[in-house]
């Protein structure tokens, strides 16, 4: 009898004591993950770079005072089991009273981002201007990251760069993002929007991918409106199918170094393979980033007899059968220009 009552006595002490422990752990943990930390009336932006370690985002959150106590906020995140989740990027953090709170608003937050614009006709140079003055990109990373053989491979595109491939978008990007994850993007958007009949239609004009964004760079290159596209369009394919040189003004800009301004005679004896005043054909890749509509222009030119146009001065083309025609509207444009010449000076007199 007396060894039954030492054997619950036992019994009762040793769950006395594992409860007693498991209720001091218990507590030490609430303590922890109820520290008080920061201002819960306060915003704060806090960035988190890639490979930081927890010291340093405890350093981060310390020095933008959204925690007093590092040691309490480093503990709390072990307990929880996050060192390794915290992710990088720039973070607006509120509602951080204790660090339980910071700790959830922290792996549940979403980077703050910024609405980049990209237009239709940049030249890769132009999109990473925009990305270093909109969101601080390296632009020598970002030119570099564009003709990656290996991305390039990636996205199975057959060119050098990614030239014509950049879809003109607006974009939601944070500073924390890298050239390759922004190209990535963006080339993903331009093959959301190529469908299949589009690129069944390459196929039954005989023309590669790069050969359609080549030349609806060209188009987005010379059009301003978009009911135009088809028809100039039309001229190229048929100074193609004609075996005539494309003598598309663009191409030109394009090799110049202080791109753009009036072209001179001696820009179009520049020796380049993107001279179309000198090459017959296609040049070698696409010039800038064409829009979608003038992609679908591309591959759906209007039929027309045209083989010339010239701008008129107003953003629209005079169209043109024949040479005489051209040289017609040519000298009308002229006119026009000389006009607009002679008003700048009067105004500024």
């Amino acid at each position: 009898m007396l060894k039954k009552i030492q054997f619950y006595f036992v019994h009762f002490l040793t769950e006395t004591i594992a409860i007693s422990v498991l209720s001091g752990m218990l507590i030490y943990y609430a303590i922890v993950l109820l520290w008080p930390q920061g201002n819960i009336d306060e915003l704060a932006e806090i960035y988190i770079s890639k490979g930081s370690t927890l010291i340093d985002v405890s350093a981060e959150l310390y020095d933008k005072k959204v925690i007093n106590n590092k040691s309490s906020f480093i503990l709390a995140v072990k307990m929880l089991g996050y060192e390794k989740d915290i992710p990088a990027g720039k973070f607006n953090i509120a509602n951080t009273s204790t660090n339980y709170s910071l700790i959830n608003n922290l792996i549940n937050s979403v980077n703050v981002s910024m609405k980049v614009t990209i237009l239709e006709g940049w030249s890769i140079d132009e999109i990473a201007e925009k990305l270093h003055t909109s969101i601080k990109i390296d632009k020598k990373s970002f030119i570099n990251a564009s003709q990656n053989e290996n991305l390039l491979k990636k996205w199975d595109v057959n060119s050098d760069s990614f030239e014509g491939y950049l879809f003109p978008n607006t974009y939601q990007f944070t500073e924390h993002e890298t050239a390759t994850e922004i190209i990535n993007k963006m080339v993903s958007e331009y093959k959301k929007n190529i469908t299949k009949k589009m690129r069944d239609r390459m196929s039954k004009m005989d023309l590669t991918e790069n050969e359609v964004l080549t030349l609806a760079s060209i188009i987005e290159g010379e059009a301003i409106y978009d009911s135009e596209r088809p028809r100039i369009s039309g001229v190229y394919h048929n100074r193609l199918n004609k075996g005539m040189r494309l003598q598309a003004d663009p191409t030109i800009q394009y090799i110049i170094n202080d791109s753009p301004r009036r072209l001179l005679n001696k820009d179009l004896k520049i020796k380049s393979p993107y001279n179309t005043y000198l090459n017959h054909g296609l040049p070698p890749g696409p010039i800038n980033n064409p829009g979608i509509e003038s992609i679908k222009a591309a591959i759906y030119p209007e039929e027309i007899d045209f083989l010339y146009f010239v701008a008129k001065g107003d953003g629209y083309h005079t169209f043109s059968k024949t040479e005489k025609e051209h040289n017609r509207a040519k000298r009308a444009f002229q006119k026009v220009r000389r006009k607009i010449r002679k008003t700048k000076k009067v105004n500024n007199s």
